[in-house]
């Protein structure tokens, strides 16, 4: 018998498993056989339709390979759409939801199988993946750019057992909401600009996380001048990676101008470029290129913004645009760090947190008088607290105190300082002091969605839901297309609950819901809410998925997490909870 000889190529690699499958199993065997059977013949048939070959079945899960990036990618997504669509009339605890991963890498082909890193990753990008979702590696994701419009958002790095290098992933989930179907939003009253994340142009990918940090320095400068209306990173940086026209990001963003960029970073060079275009008009107004040593890069940001500022409105007065320019961190590496633990701050999740804590925590043992990093510690411990996994409440709450202390003593002018500060505020009880620092914030950045929302979130524990609402409606217009959506829905579900304007709350805290970035705050308006309506029925089933997100959710869990001072308020809130089922 004559075996064909190994041999090593590169190839598109799929991995896909099905979700909780144990689970559903120890609830109906012979029922959840058949089902998760039915979606694997299923997904069988869909790879071998979009030109890929199934090579292994490993229990529930399915091994495959494509020899073309594009059809891997429209087929995994082909695959999660029509599973999605079927599970709609489905209840939660019968539902058969897959996880995909796909890679692509070098391989070993052995009798018919492939072997190695490549298929290894692409099996742990599948468990990266959210539940209905698609997680790809970074040489996926490259091939894609220009030739496929599809809502991949940058995951950032992330490190896997038994991969020796940190991957930098990107997600794709049917609960992002669709470019085609974003809603055009008017003009605001002066002009409106749009950073878009300026394009790594360097050989390593990871320098990703050096042209983002570059870009959203600049919306940071542009958003202290008071005569601009500018969009916030979240939503500015959603159309990385996209071949997206101008026109079309002004029409989904609100805004009339917009600036794109690249960044090249070759050992201690940087060359910057950057143009101006008013999208309305479709014309270009502006543009520059800068090389530099990579130790005047903070000068360049300067000069940059300066630029786009007197192309847009050349009557700003010198005093605002000496407001623009600050004095940043001296080590490049304490920004990257810093930079990195923003992102996974903003992740709400408990791996995430502890990450970002100890990135934060490089940050400023590189630089101890780095303002931001000291109000990212802040910040971070916030989520940390309200998440329920501080093992020393007091202990944490004192920590991100004093860290955010600390950060507006080292720069007062500093706005992200004022709202890591506020933060951690607001999970002590001390609202009004938090209030005062998001007023200091906006002041500094009058465009700063998320002290609007820190500002919301406050108002509405100490008795202001009417003020809640104004500031959280403000944060979601300045980020409208914000992957943290949900938090700002999640709150504005709460204050419109105060505000007895019951079924408003239950359809913010559905959307907030909606998004696969979400967490147990998203129900906390429609528990509440349905508690004290006395709809058992429907508060029954919200509890039932409530408690799949966070077993350990009972009213004291989300009382420490939601110190509300309002002493009616509380009341009414937690008394709904009560109502609604949530244990005590």
């Amino acid at each position: 018998m004559n075996e064909q000889p190994s041999k090593h190529k590169l190839t598109a690699i799929l991995y896909a498993d099905v979700v909780g499958y144990s689970r559903l199993t120890s609830q109906d065997e012979m029922g959840t056989h058949k089902r998760v059977m039915e979606v694997l013949d299923y997904v069988s048939e869909s790879i071998k339709q979009g030109g890929g070959t199934v090579l292994r079945y490993a229990g529930d899960a399915i091994l495959a390979e494509f020899s073309s990036v594009l059809k891997i990618v429209e087929s995994a997504i082909e695959i999660q759409r029509e599973l999605g669509s079927r599970n709609v009339e489905i209840s939660a605890e019968d539902k058969v939801q897959i996880r995909i991963g796909l890679n692509l890498g070098e391989v070993l082909q052995d009798r018919g199988e492939i072997f190695g890193d490549g298929v290894n990753l692409a099996a742990r990008l599948e468990a990266a993946a959210e539940p209905g979702g698609i997680c790809v590696s970074s040489a996926v994701y490259e091939q894609l750019k220009g030739k496929l419009e599809v809502d991949f958002v940058d995951g950032g790095e992330e490190i896997f057992k038994n991969i020796p290098l940190p991957v930098r992933v990107y997600r794709w989930n049917p609960g992002f909401v669709a470019a085609e179907s974003f809603t055009e939003l008017a003009l605001p009253s002066k002009p409106s600009i749009a950073i878009l994340a300026f394009e790594n142009m360097s050989n390593d990918p990871q320098q990703d996380f050096f042209a983002e940090g570059i870009s959203e320095d600049i919306i940071t400068q542009l958003s202290k001048f008071r005569s601009l209306f500018v969009i916030a990173r979240n939503s500015a940086f959603i159309f990385k990676g996209r071949a997206t026209e101008v026109k079309e990001i002004s029409r989904k963003l609100g805004v009339q101008y917009v600036v794109e960029g690249s960044v090249r970073r070759a050992g201690n060079r940087v060359r910057i470029t950057a143009q101006l275009i008013d999208a309305v008009e479709d014309k270009h107004l502006w543009a520059e290129r800068y090389d530099r040593d990579l130790e005047d890069i903070f000068a360049v940001q300067d000069e940059v913004a300066l630029a786009i500022v007197t192309a847009i409105e050349p009557q700003l007065i010198s005093t605002e645009r000496q407001l623009a320019r600050r004095k940043p961190t001296a080590s490049l590496s304490a920004w990257e760090a810093y930079q990195r633990g923003l992102w996974h701050i903003y992740r709400y999740k408990t791996e995430d947190t502890t990450k970002a804590l100890e990135l934060l925590d490089k940050a400023v043992q590189l630089d101890p008088d780095f303002a931001s990093a000291h109000g990212g510690i802040a910040f971070a411990m916030y989520v940390h607290v309200i998440m329920g996994n501080s093992l020393d409440r007091e202990f944490d709450l004192n920590r991100g105190l004093e860290s955010g202390l600390c950060a507006v003593a080292l720069d007062d002018q500093d706005p992200f300082a004022h709202v890591g500060l506020g933060r951690i505020r607001i999970v002590r009880g001390e609202h009004e002091q938090a209030i005062a620092s998001f007023d200091r914030a906006l002041e500094l950045n009058p465009s700063f969605a998320l002290a609007y929302y820190g500002k919301g979130h406050s108002n509405w524990h100490c008795g202001y839901p009417d003020q809640a609402v104004i500031s959280l409606d403000e944060a979601i217009r300045l980020s409208p297309r914000d992957p943290l959506m949900w938090t700002f829905l999640a709150s504005k579900a709460i204050a419109l609950f105060m505000l007895e304007r019951y079924e408003e709350a239950l359809a913010c805290s559905h959307r907030a819901q909606q998004n696969p970035i979400t967490a147990i705050w998203a129900y906390m308006g429609e528990l509440s809410t349905l508690g004290v309506l006395g709809r058992k029925e429907a508060a029954r089933e919200a509890l039932g998925r409530a408690l799949k997100i966070e077993p350990r959710l009972s009213v004291s869990f989300i009382k420490q997490a939601l110190p509300i001072t309002h002493e009616a308020s509380s009341n009414r809130f937690f008394g709904g909870l009560l109502k609604a089922g949530v244990p005590e």
